[in-house]
């Protein structure tokens, strides 16, 4: 930082250890220009609330009380709108929180996204002035809206569509390996990508959550039409009508 004409403002500075099972570390400080700067359990970075265990859930908590404080404002002028201004507003303030970096969240249990897909019924609902226990499976299919799992799906095979053109960023790139039979298959020219084996590094749990691992295989899972798109915007729009008979039907 000095050789950038930086400075380090110690008053803002936070240290977040992410720690294995089997570390004997507890209490873990730094000291800086004799600041001590202890380990803190959550710390926040572009946004994204991140935890020493990478469970995500302070993110979650986080996102759910802010999009629940922005959805009982609206609930209070919703009388005032238009179906059509009412779905404007509820995207730009609800589901826009909900996309953003959400692709941190794959790998995650159903169970861990649940408040997040909480948020995304009530705000359907509240479009169309439904009742809190009304079924919201056709009002995502009116409104063209994916699930929250099906979203963070989506958002993690733009991220592998960049990767495998050459137009993400490099340590993305470097996470994405085109697969290559060894001898003269079919699947030569199938756009495959290669899954990393689970059995190596820690668990399988762990390794599951990986992009390195997940983007391949839904990469996989997913037709030779969408692997194959020639642009960007095509991708988006074969892999988001694969999604809707995926996670809508």
């Amino acid at each position: 930082m000095s050789a950038h004409h930086l400075k380090l403002n110690l008053g803002k500075t936070e240290l977040l250890f992410f720690k294995g099972r089997a570390c004997p570390l507890q209490d873990l400080s730094i000291t800086v220009d004799n600041v001590t700067v202890p380990a803190t359990q959550c710390g926040k970075n572009l946004g994204v609330t991140l935890d020493n265990s990478l469970s995500f859930s302070a993110h979650i908590k986080a996102v759910s009380r802010s999009c629940r404080y922005m959805l009982y404002n609206i609930r209070k002028v919703r009388p005032y709108l238009t179906q059509e201004a009412a779905q404007v507003l509820i995207q730009a303030l609800i589901i826009s929180r909900l996309d953003y970096c959400n692709s941190l969240l794959a790998g995650l249990p159903v169970c861990a996204i649940k408040p997040l897909q909480l948020i995304q019924n009530a705000a359907a609902r509240l479009i169309f002035n439904l009742p809190k226990f009304s079924h919201v499976t056709q009002l995502f299919r009116t409104l063209h809206w994916l699930p929250v799992e099906a979203r963070i799906h989506y958002k993690t095979m733009v991220l592998a569509y960049g990767a495998t053109r050459g137009t993400a960023p490099s340590y993305i790139q470097s996470l994405i390996k085109p697969y290559t039979p060894t001898r003269a298959l079919r699947s030569a020219t199938s756009g495959l990508l290669v899954v990393p084996s689970l059995r190596e590094g820690n668990s399988r749990s762990a390794q599951s959550k990986l992009f390195s691992v997940l983007a391949p295989q839904w990469w996989n899972n997913s037709t030779l039409e969408i692997r194959s798109s020639d642009s960007l915007p095509i991708f988006k729009k074969r892999l988001k009508t694969f999604l809707f008979k995926l996670y809508l039907q």
